[in-house]
């Protein structure tokens, strides 16, 4: 079990890479990313957005429900926060960079065991930390993106490959499929070359691939046909196609690429 003190670490760690990212050589913020219709300025608006609810959620419930009861379009929640949030650079890096680190301190006080209330579900602290992390990690991958900036691997990925595991029951939920009651095995190769495992070791459904692969699946930032992942069994080949991390409805994943990289 990771303790939450390395995981607010790991989430500091992930979201100044990112940081470092949009405030580097000058970066045009309103350059378009693959998320459609989200320049690089709306992802860093929706990952401050997310901290504040997030910051809600541990402070103050009553607060955080009065968020979801007042939207008008729950689908739309999203939208809306992003568009709240959205700023220039000079006010919304500032923004940004206060409410992670009033999100992160929050985490650290809620009492061991504690729930936190979220959107269908409650959470622990490390698992709301886990989430930050997962969510920072593949909103900064479609930034990176947007500016051509290749990120390596890092250990960090650790905490989205267990997040993309565990939430295979929701992806086949959150498209509407029955829940598989049978086992699967992931067996990942981590950045540093170890080997990241999940599940029973003589399950007959398996997955197998490079760490970053499995990580950029399970956050829809790439089409399982441009990733170097196999699946042995019905069960691991179907959640390739629906796999997703995140909570809420199913997202649409990215087309496959031609061999030129325009999508086919």
């Amino acid at each position: 079990m990771v303790d939450l003190k390395d995981l607010l670490a790991d989430l500091a760690d992930e979201s100044q890479q990112l940081d470092d990212l949009v405030t580097g050589p000058p970066t045009d913020w309103g350059r378009a990313t693959p998320s459609p219709g989200w320049s690089v300025g709306h992802q860093i608006a929706h990952l401050a957005w997310t901290d504040h609810v997030a910051l809600l959620a541990a402070t103050d419930a009553e607060a955080f429900l009065a968020v979801v009861l007042a939207a008008p379009d729950p689908a739309r929640l999203v939208d809306v926060g992003v568009a709240e949030f959205l700023a220039p650079p000079s006010e919304l890096l500032p923004r940004w960079r206060a409410g992670r680190a009033a999100l992160a301190d929050a985490l650290a006080r809620v009492p061991a065991g504690g729930k936190l209330p979220w959107f269908g579900t409650r959470m622990s602290a490390a698992s709301m930390a886990t989430a930050r992390i997962m969510e920072t990690w593949a909103h900064g991958t479609d930034v990176a993106d947007a500016l051509g900036v290749t990120r390596p691997g890092t250990a960090r990925l650790r905490h989205v490959a267990h997040l993309g595991f565990r939430t295979l029951g929701h992806s086949f939920a959150a498209h509407g499929r029955p829940v598989p009651t049978v086992p699967v095995r992931v067996e990942l190769a981590a950045p540093d070359g170890d080997t990241w495992t999940y599940g029973p070791a003589d399950a007959a459904d398996r997955v197998t691939g490079p760490a970053l692969d499995f990580c950029l699946l399970v956050t829809q930032r790439r089409h399982r046909a441009d990733l170097a992942l196999a699946a042995t069994g019905p069960v691991a080949d179907a959640w390739l196609d629906v796999a997703q991390a995140f909570a809420g409805p199913p997202g649409p994943g990215r087309p496959p690429t031609a061999p030129s990289g325009v999508p086919a």
